[in-house]
């Protein structure tokens, strides 16, 4: 019986890396948890452990590669699947929400070092729009702590079924005013919203190619990570 159960699942996990977006990389359970509606955090650190496919269309092999480029050395992945019925608007809303840049101020931020709650960025306001060939090139300054002000581009493309959003830094970014962390486009966070049959996915992934320093490596690591997950996690649950 239980050789029986275990092949069972065996085919249905492979079933589903053929019939999903997302490769061998994505756990059984952690797609039983995506199909319940719940949101998932992948700290993965290293390109080599993205679950998004690839070849899947254009805007996701750019995103890809976008992040290959980078060769980030920290790195998460935040995924959420919405139903498409009822959501079938969802690019067009997603999209307001992504260019709406001054409301990225107070989005609410969890310090786990300090065990308090502060705002990701003080401010964000945008200070040029460059619409061309569908592609909307927004120039933005934001003040995020500890790295202070950020000068950041984001670009955003979207269709009737697709909205793909990347954003980097534009400007070297020093932690706590101590030393250099991140040098300019190393720092890139994007998010991608496809449809996948009866399903919208919500795909979001942010990295920092930035030096491991001694006894400063899991204060960055955190710093970096849980603001990318806290971003697109506030973008995710707002649908």
């Amino acid at each position: 019986m239980n050789k029986k159960i275990l092949l069972s699942l065996f085919f249905l996990t492979i079933s589903f890396v053929f019939a999903s977006p997302f490769n061998e990389k994505l756990s059984f359970e952690e797609n039983e948890k995506l199909h319940s509606g719940e949101l998932l955090i992948r700290n993965i650190n290293f390109r080599k452990n993205i679950c998004l496919k690839e070849n899947l269309f254009p805007m996701a092999d750019e995103l890809i590669q976008l992040i290959n480029d980078l060769n980030p050395k920290y790195l998460a992945e935040i995924i959420q699947v919405k139903p498409y019925k009822g959501n079938e608007d969802l690019p067009q809303r997603l999209e307001q929400l992504l260019i709406n840049i001054p409301e990225y101020a107070g989005i609410p931020y969890y310090s786990q070092r300090a065990e308090a709650w502060y705002d990701l960025y003080e401010s964000a306001e945008i200070t040029d729009v460059i619409i061309e060939n569908n592609v909307k090139t927004i120039k933005a300054t934001l003040k995020m702590e500890p790295f202070d002000t950020v000068y950041e581009t984001i670009t955003l493309q979207s269709d009737n079924q697709t909205v793909y959003y990347a954003a980097q830094n534009d400007n070297k970014l020093r932690y706590l005013d101590k030393f250099d962390c991140i040098w300019p486009e190393k720092m890139k966070i994007c998010i991608l919203l496809f449809r996948d049959g009866d399903n919208w996915i919500f795909y979001g992934i942010g990295g920092v190619n930035a030096p491991r320093i001694p006894f400063f490596t899991e204060r960055i690591q955190t710093s970096f990570i849980n603001r990318i997950n806290t971003f697109c996690s506030f973008i995710f649950e707002k649908f």
